[in-house]
């Protein structure tokens, strides 16, 4: 989930140790093609914090090392932001870490004739995420392999906890998305932010 192509992986394995090196965690990579490719990056820091300076200061980075390793043919866009409040959860701690949060979960398979799952996160067991549907008796349990896409629900007990700080047991930051833009061309380079 963290990545999806072959392109996100090359990516990913040139991000995770400058970001790992910084403090940051890489939440999710994407590459989008279209009339110019753009890389999007998800981070956070360890504490859920992620602000445009800590985005600014990574795409500098990200931006130095894919210069020099020319991961993309062509031109292309990177943007790196943070994963916002109703965050994409990518990984296996991540559903540990909101348990007792709402989510939203679509499978790559389906299960007794769904794919689509909603409830309330109720952490984990070995490589299976566990989760409280409505109207169901028993926490449904989830393979994490099985996970195409997932997501925190914005709802008032999100907000809440987002506006508490890291006071919280679930690290959050409270500042809605940062995205730190730098467009990436042969001889020049041009930042944006947002």
């Amino acid at each position: 989930m963290r990545t999806r192509s072959r392109q996100d992986e090359i990516i990913a394995a040139l991000a995770d140790p400058v970001a790992d090196a910084m403090g940051y965690e890489i939440v999710r990579i994407r590459v989008l093609s279209g009339k110019r490719q753009t890389v999007q990056i998800m981070a956070e820091k360890a504490d859920g914090t992620m602000d445009v300076e800590d985005c600014a200061k990574l795409s500098r980075a990200l931006s130095d090392v894919f210069e020099t390793n020319d991961p993309i043919s062509g031109e292309y866009v990177l943007e790196v932001s943070s994963p916002g409040i109703d965050r994409p959860l990518t990984m296996l701690t991540h559903f540990e870490r909101w348990d007792g949060f709402e989510a939203k979960i679509e499978l790559d398979r389906l299960v007794e004739n769904r794919k689509r799952f909603r409830g309330i996160l109720a952490g984990i067991e070995g490589e299976n995420v566990l989760i409280d549907l409505e109207g169901e008796d028993e926490t449904a349990m989830l393979p994490f392999e099985w996970i195409a896409e997932a997501r925190l629900v914005l709802t008032d007990a999100l907000i809440a906890e987002s506006l508490k700080g890291r006071g919280g047991k679930a690290p959050v930051w409270t500042d809605g998305a940062e995205t730190v833009t730098e467009d990436t061309q042969t001889d020049k380079t041009s930042k944006t932010n947002r």
